[in-house]
């Protein structure tokens, strides 16, 4: 069954899907509002704390994904340069060093402007970019905040993606 057949209603609250999405992947979740769900979702790197939050002022759905990051006072000037050449690689999102919080943070608000739905099938998008781009750039971020190596090598061990058939 597709993950969209689950919900038939046409406005349906995005809170609501996300909750639907995560039960259906089993991940641990705590609804923390009406308006806010905070989940957990295993990587292969780590744990990952995924929350979603809906703002019906601006009509925006606020995704942010975080893992703790605690590089040494050293190296957070090489891990700032590293955000910046990792960020030139995304898209959808982009992701920031929360110092005060020792957390990295993907962040993406999906803009739902003039009364739009979002679909589960987007939601589940959203959540699955977040986890894909933690997993991807975890190792370059955990390289330049524990090694020598420059924020350019680091970026070399990111999984590359590839593109085209075999």
């Amino acid at each position: 069954m597709a993950l969209s057949e689950q919900f038939l209603e046409d406005e349906i609250h995005p809170i609501d899907i996300v909750e639907g999405i995560a039960s259906h992947n089993d991940w641990d979740f705590d609804r923390v509002g009406d308006d806010q769900i905070a989940m957990a979702v295993e990587g292969q790197w780590r744990t990952y704390s995924v929350t979603l939050a809906w703002s019906g002022y601006d009509e925006t759905l606020r995704l942010i994904c975080t893992f703790e990051m605690e590089p040494p006072a050293d190296r957070v000037g090489a891990l700032y340069e590293e955000l910046n050449l990792v960020n030139e690689q995304c898209w959808s999102g982009a992701f920031s060093f929360w110092a005060e919080q020792n957390l990295m943070v993907w962040r993406y608000g999906l803009v739902l402007s003039g009364g739009q739905v979002a679909s589960p099938d987007q939601i589940d998008t959203m959540i699955g970019t977040a986890i894909h781009a933690a997993e991807r750039f975890y190792p370059a971020f955990q390289l330049v905040a524990w090694s020598d190596r420059t924020p350019k090598d680091a970026l070399q061990v990111a999984i590359a993606e590839a593109y085209g058939r075999a």
